[in-house]
């Protein structure tokens, strides 16, 4: 980026983030409001991480007010060694393509990963077309309500969860498919555990309290099956194999998390606002942003994110069925904007944000689904995991001279 933009481009994407996201309860159930303080308009009210955003409804109504010991219920799992690496590796590309430039990489990945059936959708879709995808699981979709009070998040109640719990059938089923998607190649991240938001959620927390919500991620992981069975299930991969974090609506201390991402071995982080270009490491890990974009036809600024595509159009607000194919091609505009942007900057790669939703008479589904189908066979484009692409750049590295955008 030219010096002399840094700054008016700081503020769009100041603007851009401050519509937030919000998380998807359990089986798709609907989420709350938009948030009234966020400013559509493209100006910049206050720091990205510190706005308060719509918290979605638990899905699943507490089940006991007392929680009973793991060995009350199931088995120990089995040792991490048995298990799935959450993070697979298993193409390799080539650092450039035959006219001089390097791959230009598309990165889908979902936050929460919960519905069930959303989860047959994506996995079908990558399958026409090759595409590898992450998907940044909540902990809480893993383990059971009847234990929610072995979670003790940070200046919470016990037990508390902002996107509830999961239930035995539910539990059973993600564990199922998580392996299955992970044997066709999709990464499987962390988006942390209970999704709180706003002036008392994630923004005050320590490096040590990062470092804890990490470890209940894994614990969550490990005994949530076993415990929502009553008897010994294998988790779905190992959770200290996980490589990359989405925050839940990308917020946070970045020093603070990032340190205990890094204590882990933890590869990138997927949290911040930027812009089309290519990725840089910072605090010791990959920096993979959702992107700062114009939506089409306007001169609104906002952010690769479902959500924050929602937000633009009705500011989070249903409209009218009869608009679903507008706003549809208004989002499908906007992602061949950045397409065409990435091209002519030296095909830097693109990060598009995602829930497993059907917000908005399911626009922002429908319209990705459109754009991944017609753009992940193109001859210069690749379709990857963030795993993949930080292989990638392990290798070769960051594109330099005159192909690196400005």
């Amino acid at each position: 980026m030219r010096p002399g933009a840094n700054l008016a481009a700081a503020a769009v994407v100041v603007a851009a983030v401050l519509a937030g996201c919000a998380d998807v309860p359990l089986e798709g159930a609907p989420i709350l409001g938009a948030p009234s303080s966020a400013d559509p308009t493209g100006k910049p009210t206050g720091k990205p991480t510190s706005k308060p955003t719509p918290k979605p409804s638990p899905s699943t109504p507490p089940s006991s007010p007392k929680p009973s010991t793991p060995a009350a219920t199931a088995s120990t799992p089995p040792p991490a060694g048995n298990l799935l690496a959450a993070a697979p590796v298993t193409r390799s590309f080539p650092g450039r393509l035959p006219d001089g430039k390097p791959p230009l990489f598309i990165v889908v990945s979902f936050d929460g990963a919960g519905d069930l059936m959303l989860w047959s959708r994506w996995r079908a879709v990558a399958k026409q077309v090759d595409a590898r995808m992450t998907f940044f699981l909540s902990g809480p979709y893993l383990y059971p309500g009847n234990r929610r009070s072995d979670y003790t998040p940070p200046y919470k109640k016990p037990g508390a969860s902002d996107i509830g719990w999961g239930d035995t059938a539910g539990i059973l089923g993600r564990t199922k498919v998580l392996r299955e998607a992970i044997a066709e190649g999709h990464e499987i991240g962390t988006h942390a555990n209970g999704h709180f938001c706003g002036t008392n959620g994630i923004g005050r927390w320590t490096t040590a309290q990062w470092t804890a919500e990490l470890g209940a991620f894994d614990r969550m992981v490990r005994t949530g099956p076993s415990l929502a069975a009553g008897k010994t299930v294998a988790p779905p991969f190992n959770p200290a194999t996980v490589k990359g974090m989405r925050t839940p609506c990308l917020e946070g201390d970045r020093p603070a998390y990032r340190l205990a991402m890094a204590q882990r071995g933890m590869l990138y982080d997927a949290s911040a606002p930027g812009y089309i270009a290519w990725p840089k490491k910072a605090n010791g890990l990959w920096n993979f942003p959702l992107q700062s974009v114009t939506l089409a036809g306007t001169s609104k600024k906002t952010l690769t994110m479902d959500y924050n595509l929602w937000f633009a159009q009705t500011q989070a607000r249903k409209a009218p069925l009869a608009e679903a194919p507008a706003l549809k091609a208004q989002v499908l505009a906007t992602y061949r904007q950045a397409l065409a942007k990435s091209r002519a900057s030296g095909n830097p790669p693109l990060f598009l944000g995602n829930h497993f939703n059907r917000w908005n008479n399911s626009v922002y589904s429908d319209a990705l689904t459109t754009f991944v189908m017609e753009t992940c066979k193109q001859p210069d484009v690749r379709c990857v995991s963030n795993m993949e692409l930080a292989s990638w750049l392990a290798k070769y590295g960051v594109p330099r001279g005159p192909r690196q955008p400005s």
